[in-house]
């Protein structure tokens, strides 16, 4: 049997988002005194939210209720995380915000003990921030991981790490990092994962590459990694497991930024609804004009469509399968989607839309990026190919 409904816990957590994000986050963003130099929420903003995020019991949901967060599955997680991205600044106030939202999904799945105690909870207890180290300038690693060029090499008991990376999201404020780095030329082995600290000696963040923007806290930097030492019990899983890191990692990263941008996109079209319905022009309302009606009903049609596919990766996730292909199409229709939907939103709202006066053009340029990051859009299609290329007809399988 098919069916299409929340779980009671689930909706409740859904309708409990949904009235906090209403509240006490959407009227913070009309004053352009509450945004910080991202372009986000003001930190002693945000700090403030996030206590009455987790009184309200709304904290950390991809994380098991024993560590302090919500243990939500992915189809709760994906009601959730759409009611939180209805604001600009919701998701981070509920802690379930890239990159943070993906390092705790992988440290809680594949860290020892002691590595969830020093890495994981403090970023689950809001007292540090998270980064993934992996993006490299050319010739190095970006959508092929196994390009990476930064080395890591073992020297006794620790590992010493040196290379280049960019466009690592949050490594502004972040105090843990994720890093992936060369160990071996062994193929499908190549790469390990480690775990070290802002403070560790040969960090150093050479810039915050200007990008089109907003972004999340922290920026988007540049590093360098010179003789930067690692302990060998800093190292995520085994030498030469990295690539398994990355596929934990990201797969349902991708999955979550879409979750958010269905929220996105709602809103967008919401600002269109409220303004065509009362905005007149050559004697009548702009929502009695058919051709408006036309880019309302497709827009709608769309999101819901994303929706769907959203909730089937979600499911899949849930029932211990990869979801690789699953993810990937909502990855490309989603990240598509986000931008028709506030692209026409825009249309609608014609000068104003295009004005700093509604949040349209803030969410417009985050929007290009959604097609880039974590695969893009020929990446996703180019898995898909090959995934339709070895099942066939089964591509389409139900289950």
């Amino acid at each position: 049997m098919i069916d299409f409904t929340l779980s009671p816990e689930a909706e409740d957590i859904r309708k409990r988002t949904k009235a906090f994000v209403a509240e006490h986050i959407i009227h913070l963003e009309a004053d352009r005194a509450n945004y910080d130099e991202h372009e986000n929420i003001r930190g002693d903003l945000l700090e403030q939210l996030r206590v009455k995020a987790r009184l309200a019991g709304l904290w950390s949901p991809q994380v098991p209720k024993a560590l302090g967060g919500m243990g939500l599955p992915m189809t709760a997680q994906a009601a959730m995380y759409e009611e939180a991205n209805y604001s600009i600044f919701g998701p981070v106030c509920f802690n379930c915000a890239a990159p943070d939202d993906g390092n705790m999904r992988v440290l809680d799945q594949l860290g020892t003990e002691a590595q969830k105690a020093k890495w994981l909870q403090p970023i689950i207890d809001g007292r540090a921030r998270g980064a993934i180290v992996m993006t490299e300038p050319h010739p190095g690693g970006g959508s092929d991981p196994t390009m990476i060029r930064t080395t890591a090499v073992k020297r006794g008991d620790r590992w010493v790490v040196n290379g280049r990376k960019w466009f690592i999201t949050g490594a502004g404020w972040a105090s843990h990092f994720i890093l992936l780095a060369r160990t071996s030329d062994e193929p499908k082995r190549q790469l390990t994962a480690f775990l070290f600290h802002k403070d560790t000696p040969g960090f150093e963040i050479l810039r915050k590459v200007p990008i089109m923007g907003p972004e999340e806290h922290g920026g988007h930097c540049e590093l360098a990694l010179t003789d930067l030492e690692i302990p060998d019990e800093d190292r995520l899983i085994g030498v030469g497991d990295g690539m398994k890191v990355v596929q934990t990692r990201l797969v349902p990263a991708r999955l979550t930024h879409c979750m958010r941008w269905l929220g996105l996109s709602r809103r967008s079209m919401a600002i269109a609804a409220e303004y065509v319905g009362r905005r007149e022009a050559f004697g009548q309302k702009l929502a009695a004009r058919e051709s408006v009606q036309m880019m309302l009903g497709d827009v709608a049609k769309d999101i819901q469509i994303g929706r769907l596919l959203v909730m089937h990766a979600a499911w899949t996730l849930d029932q211990g399968q990869k979801g690789m292909k699953e993810t990937s199409i909502a990855k490309v229709y989603v990240a598509n989607l986000l931008h028709r939907a506030v692209d026409t939103a825009i249309q609608l709202n014609g000068a104003r839309g295009y004005s700093k006066d509604t949040i349209l053009e803030w969410i417009y340029r985050y929007a290009r990026q959604a097609r880039i990051l974590d695969g893009a859009d020929e990446v996703h299609k180019m898995i898909l190919a090959r995934a339709f290329a070895r099942e066939g007809e089964d591509f389409w399988h139900w289950g």
